[in-house]
């Protein structure tokens, strides 16, 4: 830039020990101030000083004075110190200069009284130069409001425009320099303000600006420790940031963009069905900025197809990183980490569209269209058959621990919970390895067992399904787990439907033991009686006395009183617990039941029946049950 008599005469009025002198000066240094001519700025900066910057400034602002003409416009001189501070923080030397630094709050509270809307841009601008040539910057921003700022100001910005792009950027520095729990904790409701200001760019805009909105949404809302911004999110008024997020997703599914950005789609409809539930997938409310509304399967089906196919090649990469390619590579350990990371966002996807279909089924709601409906069960079918090769895979390499493959276990058990007949051969085939799959940190096998549950209950109502259960060794698997959930060495927080779960397919397969032609492993047996007796000890719910107590009566059919003492895993003292549960079924039995209780009544007769059969053979619960019950059974 020319440095002629133009610049110099202003540096002398820059220099001028009038401020009415330094005043002119600012006003022609704005022709010099442009662009990137860092020397020219230099220059300026370096004859104004921070001192007269710093007054004119605040009387922009009403905090302060300077001897000029009474009636000058103040709004004037709030404007030219702001561009004139804009210009300068282009110098990255100045901008992280602590004078610029400390200019941070009064940005901010320009912005948040609205005392800048026609030079706004420049005040972002500012703000963003500063954090990032300064380490300290987006610390400062945080620790003096930014976000509250940012939250209140971000909605009235134009769409697309840059003061939206650099507030943006200033949430991101922030959630780069300080932990997102911080945020989250401190700023819930500004957040979700943000969150909402930023969906509706996401889903209107169709530029780059819309990925720096996807990839901000998906590192905000997946955190761990969100529950006060989700919480935050649920109680806005206006939930059209639900909207506009799936617009926005369906936008990048459908269009061919790279494959990382459909993963960072992916990555942000779970967190949403995270947080609004599974019916957020197929919720349709109409916005005036949307022309065109997603029908209600389009989120859906773009979903599903784009999770499958994420399954597919993700098993894939991670079969031949672990069984064919080389292992010595720290790069490949990092690798499959990475892939089984992705995977996991793809498996709860699929998950939660399961949950999704048995809602909506089950409840008669329909909103799922039945051609819809046809086309998820046929993908879901598909991709519980690819995920089945991949356990046969490992299966085959003899691998049998690994979140992956427990993961895998997962979802193959969340859909058989609601189709057991699905892809029956190759899950009787592969039922054993299945049931035997190990997390990675899991010493023995308990969440496979515990993920099959439903489908292992459903099958063994039947003969057949009690046949496979025995000739895969599940019911001493499934036994383990019931023992895990509800004996003196548990240390695990487990539903009460999990426990039923166990207890009901116990039930089942013992009801048909004799004609299936079974022998009950005796150490088995044991460990369940005594973990069936702490369970039911100090428990006034009749629905544990009587299950622990039938599943016991069952047990007792196959077994003698002294066969059991002989064995090396049961005291005498189980005896005596097992005499006290007996008697308080059998007196739960002779009980008015509530009609709440009902369910209880085929207990009842499980435990009486076999009273009769085996009470010859345990002479010490006979007594005890005679004693309490002088009548008898």
């Amino acid at each position: 830039m020319d440095q002629g008599p133009g610049l110099e005469d202003c540096l002398k009025l820059l220099k001028g020990e009038r401020d009415e002198q330094r005043l002119v000066g600012l006003l022609m240094a704005t022709k010099f101030c442009k662009g990137d001519d860092h020397a020219s700025i230099i220059r300026v900066y370096d004859a104004v000083g921070v001192g007269f910057l710093d007054r004119l400034l605040k009387t922009g602002m009403g905090k302060g004075t300077i001897s000029v003409k009474e009636g000058d416009n103040r709004d004037a001189y709030l404007q030219l110190s702001v561009t004139i501070l804009a210009a300068f923080c282009r110098v990255p030397d100045i901008a992280s200069s602590k004078e610029m630094v400390s200019k941070v709050p009064l940005i901010l509270e320009i912005l948040s009284k609205g005392l800048g809307l026609s030079f706004s841009e420049e005040c972002y601008e500012i703000l963003f130069l500063v954090s990032t040539a300064s380490d300290d910057g987006p610390t400062i921003l945080f620790e003096s409001g930014g976000m509250n700022v940012l939250s209140s100001c971000m909605h009235a910005l134009p769409d697309g425009s840059h003061s939206f792009e650099l507030a943006m950027k200033l949430v991101q520095l922030m959630l780069g320099k300080l932990p997102l729990d911080v945020i989250n904790m401190e700023y819930p409701s500004e957040l979700s303000r943000v969150v909402a200001a930023i969906a509706r760019q996401f889903a209107l805009l169709h530029n780059a600006l819309k990925f720096e909105a996807l990839h901000l949404l998906s590192a905000i809302l997946p955190s761990k420790n969100a529950a006060l911004l989700h919480d935050a999110l649920r109680s806005l008024l206006d939930d059209t940031w639900a909207t506009y997020i799936r617009v926005g997703i369906v936008a990048v599914l459908q269009n061919r963009v790279a494959a990382s950005e459909k993963l960072q789609a992916l990555v942000l409809a779970e967190s949403m069905m995270s947080i609004l539930g599974e019916i957020w997938l197929v919720s349709q409310k109409n916005v005036p900025d949307i022309q065109c509304p997603v029908p209600v399967d389009k989120c859906l089906l773009l979903v599903l197809e784009s999770s499958r196919v994420e399954v597919a090649v993700l098993l894939n990469d991670i079969a031949y990183l672990k069984f064919e390619a080389s292992k010595s590579s720290s790069d490949t350990a990092g690798t499959i980490l990475l892939r089984k990371r992705d995977l996991a966002t793809a498996f709860s996807l699929i998950e939660k569209i399961i949950k999704l279909i048995s809602n909506d089924t089950g409840s008669g709601a329909n909103i799922i269209s039945e051609s819809t409906l046809t086309k998820v069960i046929a993908g879901l079918n598909e991709t519980i058959g690819v995920v089945l090769e991949f356990l046969q895979d490992a299966k085959d390499h003899g691998d049998k621990k690994g979140d992956d493959l427990l993961a895998s276990v997962r979802i193959i058990g969340s859909y058989l919970a609601e189709a057991p007949d699905a892809c029956r051969e190759k899950v009787q085939e592969l039922l054993e390895y299945i049931l035997s799959v190990e997390g990675e940190d899991e010493p023995s096998p308990f969440y496979s067992v515990r993920f099959m549950l439903p489908m292992l209950c459903q099958i063994t109502m039947k003969v057949g399904g009690c046949k496979l259960l025995a000739k895969t060794r599940g019911y001493n698997v499934v036994v383990g787990c019931l023992v895990k959930l509800i004996g003196p060495d548990s240390q695990m927080v487990e539903d009460d439907g999990t426990i039923f779960l166990a207890c009901d397919t116990v039930i089942n397969f013992l009801l048909k033991r004799e004609e299936i032609g079974v022998q009950l492993d005796v150490s088995s047996s044991a460990c369940l009686l005594r973990a069936l007796t702490y369970w039911a000890e100090d428990v006034n719910d009749p629905s544990i006395i009587m299950m622990s107590s039938s599943i016991c009566s069952l047990i007792f059919d196959s077994t003698t009183e002294q066969s059991l003492l002989n064995g090396p895993d049961f005291e005498p003292s189980i005896l005596n617990n097992l005499s006290r549960l007996i008697v308080r079924g059998l007196a739960t039995c002779g009980q008015e039941m509530a009609d709440d209780a009902k369910a209880e009544v085929d207990l009842h007769q499980i435990l009486t029946a076999g009273y009769a059969r085996w009470a010859d053979r345990f002479p010490r619960i006979k007594q005890a049950v005679e004693m309490n019950q002088p009548m008898g059974y």
